[in-house]
């Protein structure tokens, strides 16, 4: 099993995995980048719905796309909730899903995968920049919700901080996925690099996560 492996390393102000070496994938940092006009995004709200991508230009109340053809290209925005890219090389499926807190509690990673098809463990899961556990302090209601979503929640919460990528990490172990890289970046620590909706007082700038299959 290959977990938290951190091959995560910057190209041109946008920041990627080695992990999906071959698959056309990143992560938008504050320096910003001109996506094509082609680029399908969906209006998110918080929700745990996941899409396939098909002849369709909108995708209302929507926080999870997955595509099936490489002339498809999904973006989904962010700014402290969890960014999550998924990739299947033995069916060529892809997916871009937006965990906040909500989209964690109702596992939307989970129903993600499940949706793409195919066996769990074929699946690479790519964790982008987050709020991390350091800076991600939530009511005892919020952290209940999060920690009920898994079985084993070892080092996943301290005090009234939880940690929101490794939940969605671990939740996507306990269904079969097996190869997970998980950034080390938190985005309000890391405020210089990426947007922070907490650290900026609820800014409504946002980075991306971008996906294209090969």
């Amino acid at each position: 099993m290959l977990y938290n492996i951190n091959m995560f390393y910057f190209e041109n102000n946008i920041l990627k995995s080695d992990f999906l070496k071959g698959v056309e994938h990143f992560f938008t940092t504050r320096a910003g980048y001109e996506f094509d006009n082609d680029v399908i995004f969906p209006v998110q709200t918080h929700s745990d719905n996941v899409e396939f991508v098909d002849d369709r230009t909108e995708y209302p109340d929507t926080d999870g796309l997955i595509i099936t053809k490489s002339a498809q290209k999904i973006r989904l925005k962010f700014a402290d909730c969890t960014p999550l890219i998924f990739y299947n090389p033995k069916t060529n499926i892809g997916a871009v899903s937006h965990a906040g807190w909500r989209g964690t509690a109702q596992k939307i990673g989970v129903k993600t995968v499940q949706k793409m098809g195919g066996d769990p463990k074929d699946t690479i899961a790519i964790i982008g920049p987050a709020i991390g556990l350091c800076c991600y302090e939530v009511s005892d209601d919020v952290r209940e919700k999060l920690l009920t979503t898994i079985q084993d929640t070892t080092n996943l919460s301290k005090n009234n901080h939880v940690d929101l990528k490794s939940i969605n990490a671990r939740q996507l172990q306990e269904i079969g996925v097996e190869k997970i890289d998980i950034c080390p970046y938190c985005t309000s620590c890391n405020n210089d690099l990426f947007y922070s909706y907490r650290k900026e007082n609820g800014t409504t700038q946002r980075h991306f996560a971008f996906l294209q299959l090969p």
